[in-house]
């Protein structure tokens, strides 16, 4: 694929993963068909922040994890009104590198389909 397409598609998405993640993504859509850009353009990333203020405003009730897809957690904090407390503590520290790996599966499901 066009490198000017990749580097476009790294500027605008680049907040939806881990930095260091972001060469083997270029690397991968690099080599990626023409035709399957729109594939991957269509993918519904979940925005970390966003996610980071649910978790702070509901968390306890484990609707940050049903958004990101972890429903066996999201149950789980449902269940215990997110560990008394403390898992919705702990959450507030790891929601955003969850949310950036459930981008960075969502990518690669879409790139092994491809």
């Amino acid at each position: 694929m066009e490198s000017s397409k990749v580097d476009m598609f790294l500027m605008t998405n680049s907040k939806f993963f881990e930095s260091h993640q972001l060469p083997a993504i270029r690397e991968q859509l690099l080599n990626l068909d023409e035709s399957k850009m729109i594939n991957i353009q269509m993918i519904e990333f979940k925005d970390p922040t966003t996610i980071l203020i649910v978790s702070i405003l509901a968390g306890a009730l484990g609707i940050d994890r049903f958004m990101i897809g972890d429903t066996g957690l999201g149950i789980g904090k449902l269940l215990t009104l997110g560990g008394c407390g403390i898992w919705s503590i702990v959450d507030l520290f790891l929601i955003m590198g969850a949310t950036r790996q459930k981008n960075m599966e969502r990518l690669q499901n879409v790139l092994i389909m491809s």
